[in-house]
């Protein structure tokens, strides 16, 4: 495994580990011999997000369908997971702030 796709793994964990409950579906989707439900999904969700201004999608379907098409498009994987770190970090910073 080279290392962006060590990378995005790694981000696939932290997900995990933040939301418990996405753990289980994560895992099935991010396993090796699922890219015949993985390519698709990440296709829809890509389409979905184009669509964003119909009351169904949204603009929430781009981003997950780039994170799954990164997972078998090793090109996307360093955008991709850079983009999935700075949001997260993004997020910890502003869950801090209303904390406080």
């Amino acid at each position: 495994m080279d290392r962006q796709a060590r990378r995005l793994a790694r981000q696939f964990d932290s997900m995990g580990r933040t939301l418990p409950a996405l753990r289980a579906p994560l895992a099935r989707l991010v396993a090796p011999g699922a890219w015949p439900v993985r390519l698709p999904a990440a296709t829809l969700l890509v389409a979905g997000g184009m669509l964003w201004f119909l009351p169904f999608f949204g603009l929430w379907m781009l981003p997950l369908g780039l994170l799954l098409l990164a997972v078998d498009v090793p090109r996307l994987r360093p955008a991709v997971t850079a983009a999935l770190i700075r949001g997260r970090r993004w997020f910890g910073q502003r869950r801090a702030a209303w904390r406080r």
